[in-house]
């Protein structure tokens, strides 16, 4: 894709959709939008009134914007392009080496955040387990000012990212450790209310379905072992540890996964085992009462 001088915002815009079309990417013309928005510093409505009135972009803006194509159409992930995710109502850095959190996993955090927002304390607390890019734990964190929540992350390359993330979000309710979710937090052990949970579930055998996915995302938030349990079995024993009695876990899964999940819980002598559909419709996570 070579830039030209004087061309107009249009055309470069939609000439990168029609590529990313025709290479498979689902939100073309999405994702041709957002870069153009990160390289001339608009929103995405901005730059369709730009392009509605015939904008021009300057030679170094063309380069700048063409280059960020290329990339895209190497599969890399927008996220990674631009620095940026959003989820909810917060602004995430992210990049290699972090998971990038997914709309899905919005739902998710809402189980979370009512549960927590239903407790009875002054000031109830939560854990996530393995929290990545600090997503769920900073949602629970800015939405439900009044609690206190823990969340620990393994991954020696992501948790970069997430250091940065609490402290551009800056909530004073917010504790970040870098360790295992599997022994995480001791001292909290049977006084927790709410703990949630993203933990990578994808069996190793598995091929994950996105090349981006595929490509990028760190192996250590995608695979969960042999059947994909593994790291869940762990999140149900440190759960079980921090929570209180009547506590909630709640906990992602693939949307296969529910049934396994449920047994696995039940096995494990969780009661009030539920599962839970997400906003399209699929099987996205389980909570349960200890």
């Amino acid at each position: 894709m070579a830039a030209q001088a004087g061309v107009l915002l249009r055309d470069l815009v939609e000439h990168a959709a029609k590529l990313f079309e025709e290479a498979g990417i689902d939100s073309a013309m999405v994702d041709a939008e957002l870069l153009a928005g990160h390289v001339l510093e608009m929103t995405r409505g901005g730059i369709q009134s730009e392009i509605i009135r015939g904008a021009e972009i300057t030679d170094a803006q063309a380069d700048a914007l063409t280059a960020l194509y290329a990339r895209r159409l190497n599969r890399e992930p927008l996220q990674h392009i631009t620095g940026k995710a959003y989820f909810r109502n917060l602004e995430l850095e992210v990049g290699r080496g972090v998971f990038i959190p997914r709309p899905e996993t919005e739902f998710v955090a809402q189980l979370a955040i009512d549960a927590l927002r239903a407790v009875a304390s002054e000031q109830p607390i939560a854990v996530d387990l393995g929290t990545g890019s600090g997503a769920i734990a900073l949602a629970m964190a800015t939405e439900v000012g009044n609690s206190k929540i823990y969340a620990v992350e393994k991954s020696d390359d992501a948790i970069s990212f997430t250091r940065k993330n609490f402290a551009n979000c800056a909530p004073e309710n917010a504790v970040l450790i870098h360790g295992d979710l599997a022994d995480a937090f001791g001292e909290l052990d049977g006084t927790v209310s709410v703990v949630a949970s993203n933990p990578p579930y994808i069996p190793l055998a598995a091929v994950p379905r996105d090349v981006e996915v595929r490509l990028h995302d760190p192996e250590l938030a995608l695979y969960g072992g042999e059947d994909g349990m593994q790291v869940m079995h762990q999140v149900s024993a440190s759960a079980k540890r921090l929570l209180h009695a009547g506590g909630t876990l709640v906990v992602e899964h693939a949307d296969s996964q529910s049934q396994q999940v449920s047994q696995l819980l039940l096995a494990d002598g969780w009661r009030q085992v539920r599962a839970h559909k997400d906003l399209t419709g699929r099987d996205r996570a389980v909570t349960a009462i200890k």
